[in-house]
């Protein structure tokens, strides 16, 4: 069975500054995520001709971790443009407006790009029923592929997200789930070897998008010992 892709989370004030993180990643990751809330002024034309690599642009609001504050309707215009551009995924979370989301798909009708639909908790982790709940929803969402990520005080935590991957691959879900926080570290590992579709990595340990998200060269040395 192959093992899910490993995606690096770059952020920075501009093209150019992606453009040398992306140096850095080298060959080492599968898909860059840009975070086009880090970003002065979101350019998704200038990422898509500068960055050689599929691409997933993500617009994080201030209610889901992010640092974008403006209003949904604006938030949407540079994910629709990276539709247009045919980026390879665009992030939308499952709290979002759902009219927007739909608005997002039916772009999608006439591109590649196929939408991560999203949900963190920041806080905890919901019991076994509320997740399976959560997963149920992303299902019946329309899109593509699904990200639940959750924050872990303990190992079992972590192997209550872990056990949402058997039942996404009994629905034919692609699903990327794992935990933030120290105890959750292992399950950004582990969901690769579990049927996961995508895991996440940040450059180094200083820019980090995530409590808890593995450097891109950790990452690869613990794939490479397992390999």
């Amino acid at each position: 069975m192959k093992n899910g892709k490993i995606c690096v989370s770059l952020a920075g004030g501009d093209v150019a500054a992606l453009v040398e993180q992306a140096r850095q990643a080298g060959d080492r990751a599968d898909v860059i995520e840009v975070r086009l809330d880090s970003m002065l002024r979101p350019d998704v034309a200038g990422c898509c001709v500068a960055l050689d690599k599929p691409l997933l642009f993500t617009y994080r609001p201030l209610w889901e971790g992010g640092a974008f504050e403006g209003s949904e309707e604006r938030r949407i215009l540079p994910l629709l443009e990276a539709v247009r551009r045919d980026a390879a995924y665009v992030d939308f979370e499952l709290r979002a407006n759902r009219r927007l989301r739909k608005r997002l798909l039916a772009g999608m009708e006439l591109s590649s790009t196929q939408m991560i639909i999203s949900w963190h908790n920041f806080d905890n982790t919901p019991s076994q029923a509320e997740l399976e709940q959560v997963l149920v929803e992303m299902m019946e969402s329309g899109a593509h592929i699904g990200k639940l990520v959750t924050t872990a005080h303990c190992m079992e935590d972590a192997l209550r997200v872990l056990r949402l991957q058997e039942q996404a691959k009994e629905a034919d879900f692609p699903l990327s789930c794992f935990c933030m926080g120290t105890p959750g570290r292992i399950s950004r590992l582990a969901t690769l070897y579990l049927g996961g579709y995508m895991t996440y990595a940040c450059l180094n340990d200083a820019q980090a998008t995530a409590p808890g998200q593995l450097s891109l060269e950790k990452l690869k040395a613990l794939t490479s010992l397992l390999a």
